[in-house]
């Protein structure tokens, strides 16, 4: 739950704010193509706000949860959680697209995220239909929230999707309610 002012969300059940670049649409709604390009509806609907690119397709999603009561978070267990995730990717992705569609997965890196204690962002590349895709997912917390931020670039012509995404990341920030 949250305010969309022009290119801007503003969280009001939780307390971030992120921008997009000129041409992204920011919305609370979840864009329709999103399921075909093989994300879970259910998990579609636990984010807070989407960011995409209508072009291109390429899109993030961000997601924050209170942590359990008695949770407790480290540099070294959010990494963990961002490596655990790859195997539940490589399920789903040989489900979607069988064995012989090859992927390559990067390594687990801490991540900055202003206002955010502890992040870490793992990713994997594959071709679709002639398109490259990065498939990324960025895990976080910061007291008492855990943050969670999908996204997928699509490489399509003369798009500077990737470089849009780091000034999306780039413009994400936590606040404390302390």
């Amino acid at each position: 739950i949250g305010k969309i002012e022009g290119n801007q969300f503003i969280g009001v059940r939780y307390p971030f704010k992120v921008s997009a670049p000129p041409g992204w649409k920011v919305t609370i709604e979840i864009p329709n193509f999103l399921e075909e390009l093989g994300y879970d509806k259910a998990g579609l609907e636990e984010s807070e706000v989407f960011i995409y690119n209508p072009s291109t397709q390429s899109n993030l999603q961000i997601d924050v949860t209170p942590a359990g009561r008695y949770a407790k978070f480290s540099q070294e267990s959010i990494e963990w959680l961002a490596t655990a995730a790859t195997g539940s990717f490589e399920e789903e992705f040989k489900k979607d697209y069988g064995k012989d569609v090859k992927f390559e997965v990067g390594l687990t890196t801490p991540f900055s995220l202003k206002g955010v204690q502890f992040a870490a962002k793992k990713y994997a590349t594959y071709t679709i239909k002639g398109v490259k895709r990065e498939q990324g997912w960025i895990y976080g917390f910061s007291e008492p929230y855990q943050i969670f931020i999908l996204y997928m670039i699509l490489e399509k012509g003369g798009a500077n999707d990737r470089e849009d995404m780091k000034k999306i990341l780039d413009s994400f920030e936590f606040a404390s309610r302390k």
